[in-house]
């Protein structure tokens, strides 16, 4: 019966392990949350709402030929919606952007007019390795995964104790 219990318990930890790492893995964050990249959003509450890490993406999700999305290479640009600057233009509806160094990043629309309106973002980037806030879009995956965590090491730690005594 010993030998069953310490099998329960490394099936049970392994599981565990895994969904420790899902629950930290990076993050998508679609910008504008469920609304996406459109002119009604306050982009400048969106984002700090959110916490940035290397490794995590972003996704602009808006109708293609109403907008794209331009990166701009400073906060001169960035300010002054400088698009001519852009040092890099997407422009598919649905453009994934990966967060590959701490910094800040400077996003605005590419459709003349947009950015001055408002349709920009400016996306702090941390070096730390776990999103802290996590996107609405993932907020339920990653809480789901740390739920379940903490579910299988409350069973490891039961079964454990059932192996002590």
């Amino acid at each position: 019966m010993e030998g069953l219990w310490r099998v329960v318990l490394v099936m049970v930890m392994v599981a565990a392990a895994s969904m420790a790492e899902k629950a930290w893995a990076d993050q998508r964050h679609v910008v504008g949350g469920s609304q996406g990249w459109q002119e009604s959003i306050d982009f400048d509450s969106w984002a700090s709402a959110q916490t940035f890490k290397v490794g995590d993406q972003l996704v602009f999700k808006y109708a293609s030929g109403l907008h794209s999305v331009v990166e701009l290479p400073d906060e001169s640009a960035y300010k002054n919606c400088d698009i001519g600057s852009a040092i890099e233009s997407k422009s598919s509806g649905n453009d994934a952007i990966k967060l590959t160094k701490p910094g800040t990043r400077y996003f605005a629309c590419g459709t003349i007019g947009h950015c001055s309106q408002g349709m920009k973002v400016k996306i702090k980037v941390g070096s730390g390795t776990a999103s802290s806030t996590p996107s609405p879009t993932s907020s339920h995956a990653a809480s789901s995964s740390t739920s379940l965590v903490g579910y299988f090491l409350l069973l490891a730690f039961y079964a454990l104790s059932f192996m002590v005594l």
